[in-house]
């Protein structure tokens, strides 16, 4: 199974679009990619929406056919996250799990807030930088609960499974013991990233502690369970485009509607990034 990107238009303008293809098929990030890439050994599949050290606010769009990544906007302009010292843009690889969503219908029992109407977001902490459209292979490791204007927005805290340290890191503790200061720092990054464009500072469930990965998993399901009941028209969809090409479904197009749908659109291969740049060194940590 073999995935590329399909882009229309140039980054940083409105007009600009990133689909998804598998073997050279356009296919939905949200409904068509499966939350698992090995569900027996824990392995999920994750979309990345913005590359580490980028600020371009990037997002799977819930309101396009096929769903495809586009720029987030505010009042016809361009969003961008603002550099608030000393982070530099986003200090993961971040983006969202694939045939999950957070039911703005539900209440967390644990928040006593409802969902975000998203996706569910992950911050993946491996030392590659990925890019826009690249569908990661990931382990989970464990999950924060921002609550934004009164909705949860959990936060899945998970690495790539290619990572050299993912084989030692299978729940949250292991991210102190292994990159230390990461965990403050992501939950300060979002504590504060809204601040330069005049906003409070955001507020976090369980006293911003990142949850184990047991918790987080049962979180995931959760909204993996809610993305079936959207999907299978139990759950009021709203502006929420369900179009698909391989659920077999009312909202399945063809691949020739597909096509037209991300017509003028040009395939991408990975690009090539020499990671040996973005090599994180957490210096005060155990011996790797």
């Amino acid at each position: 199974m073999s995935y590329a990107t399909r882009v229309v238009g140039q980054p940083n303008t409105l007009d600009y679009r990133v689909f998804i293809e598998k073997d050279g098929k356009v296919i939905s990030p949200f409904h068509d990619i499966p939350l698992f890439a090995d569900e027996e050994n824990g392995i999920y599949n994750m979309v990345v929406e913005i590359p580490r050290w980028t600020n371009a606010k990037m997002e799977i769009s819930k309101e396009d056919p096929l769903n495809p990544i586009k720029q987030d906007t505010k009042k016809g302009k361009l969003r961008y996250v603002r550099n608030a010292f000393p982070h530099h843009g986003y200090v993961w690889n971040y983006g969202a799990l694939p045939r999950t969503w957070e039911d703005p219908n539900q209440t967390n029992s644990d928040t006593k807030c409802v969902g975000d109407n998203d996706p569910i977001d992950v911050c993946e902490i491996g030392e590659a930088i990925g890019y826009t459209g690249q569908v990661k292979q990931v382990k989970i490791l464990g999950v924060m609960a921002l609550i934004d204007e009164g909705e949860t927005d959990w936060k899945v805290i998970a690495i790539d499974v290619n990572d050299p340290l993912a084989p030692k890191m299978n729940d949250v503790d292991d991210v102190e013991r292994y990159m230390p200061g990461l965990l403050h720092a992501t939950y300060e990054w979002f504590r504060i990233y809204k601040i330069p464009d005049g906003k409070p500072e955001n507020q976090f469930a369980f006293g911003g502690e990142a949850k184990k990965r047991a918790y987080a998993v049962d979180v995931v399901k959760e909204t993996s369970e809610a993305w079936s009941d959207l999907i299978s028209g139990k759950s009021n969809a709203d502006k929420i485009r369900l179009t698909n090409t391989s659920l077999s479904n009312a909202n399945t197009v063809s691949e020739a509607a597909a096509d037209e749908i991300t017509a003028g659109g040009i395939r991408k291969d990975a690009p090539h990034i020499d990671q040996s740049l973005h090599k994180w060194f957490f210096i005060s940590g155990s011996k790797i």
